[in-house]
């Protein structure tokens, strides 16, 4: 239970907060304290929630996840993250919003995410369906069985730096670096070491190696530590090309390390590319490889000229590097042009330009009821990014067929030429006078 204490016009206002779960409950309540050794460390297989307690979505699935975790005890471990109070976790774990379920399965620094139904019976399906996997994966030799030797990531992915390597690889390079100075003697860096190597081998992945985590022996490489101001071990300091190193202040368990590097891969990347829809591969590609795709739908060339739609274009394309974090797909068609596509989402009765965002994994789809302005889609993407956006089923529960169309040129529209008809031929006073007889 959060108490939050509120001060209003000299009186003090209690509200108290219930938890989502309880001791009475067979869901095991998870927290970055124990985190680490009752999943990290575990055999077991398990299938974890995080979650916001102010989520709707979150609290119509309690009653289930508890029904499951009831029915799967003592077979499969069920566990629940408050991950609005323990962002780390939630950050090391790529969750962009809730409720999020993955499975912790034989490699515990990758699970998978969780796509089945939200009723107990499916969620205690889906927690069969990977313990039967586990296991013959076990039997034929494919996993190790033990989560304990997959709990430490590789030493290999922290990058030994050197006086002779340092500049090279870290003041050249266009890539984010968190560096840990350390001595081979001291207590601290040895805590330290087993969460950096975890980190390193998390943070290579979630980031495409564009995040590194290195690490210089400071009593053998003392220059760079002199360069550095480095006066007591371990010392941590992030690099980025151009700009003065800064001090890490965060924590020194993995997921603030982990949870820190995404926020430095998030400001150090590129917004994402705003895509017309031209072929079916440009709508499967971006919304299968993100969790939400972001389409607008723009007027007609003619309804707007270049100008206008560069105009919506640029709103949209703001959009996508205020929410670059999340890693939306970003997606824009002219009305009329993908019809089924318009069905499927019930655009055409509110008039454009509009907006959806598709999540393809649930074929779900949420519309833009606001203004198609910066304020009014910061309200849109805010509401669904903390999971109190109103959804819908896509029509037929499949993507829409999508037209291949020719990609917009740039330029202002161009209205049809109408054909020249000659109408030297024609005796207009006979046609007229035959009329009136």
């Amino acid at each position: 239970m959060r108490l939050l204490l509120v001060g209003v016009l000299g009186c003090s206002l209690v509200l108290y907060v219930q938890a989502m779960y309880s001791a009475s409950d067979d869901v095991v309540e998870l927290t970055v304290s124990n985190f680490h050794r009752e999943v990290i460390q575990s055999d077991s297989l398990w299938l974890i929630e995080f979650y916001a307690p102010w989520c709707g979505h979150c609290q119509s699935l309690a009653p289930d996840w508890k029904k499951a975790a009831t029915a799967l005890k003592g077979i499969v471990k069920v566990g629940a993250v408050d991950a609005d109070q323990h962002k780390s976790l939630g950050g090391q774990y790529g969750v962009r919003g809730f409720p999020t379920i993955k499975i912790f399965g034989a490699n515990k620094n990758k699970p998978e995410e969780y796509q089945g139904g939200r009723s107990s019976q499916a969620i205690v399906d889906g927690a069969m369906n990977a313990l039967r996997s586990l296991v013959k994966d076990r039997l034929s030799g494919k996993s190790g069985s033990s989560g304990k030797q997959q709990s430490g990531g590789s030493k290999q992915d922290v990058v030994e730096l050197t006086n002779d390597n340092f500049d090279r690889l870290v003041l050249d390079s266009d890539d984010v670096w968190m560096v840990e100075f350390f001595a081979p003697w001291c207590g601290h860096c040895k805590n330290l070491e087993p969460e950096w190597a975890a980190a390193a081998s998390a943070v290579k992945e979630q980031t495409k190696g564009k995040v590194h985590l290195g690490a210089v022996d400071a009593t053998v490489h003392q220059d760079l530590s002199s360069r550095y101001g480095v006066r007591g071990f371990p010392t941590i300091k992030i690099f980025r090309k151009g700009e003065e190193p800064e001090d890490y202040q965060g924590g020194r368990s993995r997921g603030d390390i982990i949870s820190r590097a995404l926020d430095l891969f998030s400001d150090n990347s590129a917004p994402p590319e705003l895509l017309e829809i031209v072929s079916e591969d440009v709508l499967k590609k971006t919304c299968e490889d993100s969790q939400l795709c972001i389409i607008g739908v723009l007027p007609h060339i003619l309804d707007t000229g270049a100008a206008g739609r560069n105009g919506y274009l640029e709103v949209m394309a703001k959009m996508a590097d205020k929410y670059k974090k999340k890693m939306w797909g970003w997606l824009w068609i002219e009305a009329g042009a993908q019809m089924e596509l318009e069905a499927s989402l019930g655009i055409g009765g509110f008039g454009y330009p509009a907006m959806a965002a598709i999540n393809s994994r649930k074929m779900k789809f949420a519309l833009l009821r606001g203004s198609f302005s910066e304020s009014g889609i910061h309200e849109f993407l805010r509401e669904l990014s903390v999971g109190r956006g109103s959804t819908a089923t896509l029509g037929g529960g499949v993507m829409p067929k999508i037209n291949t169309v020719e990609p917009w040129d740039g330029k202002d529209g161009q209205l049809p030429v109408e054909e020249d008809y000659d109408l030297s031929d024609i005796d207009l006073d006979d046609d007229f006078e035959k009329d009136e007889l």
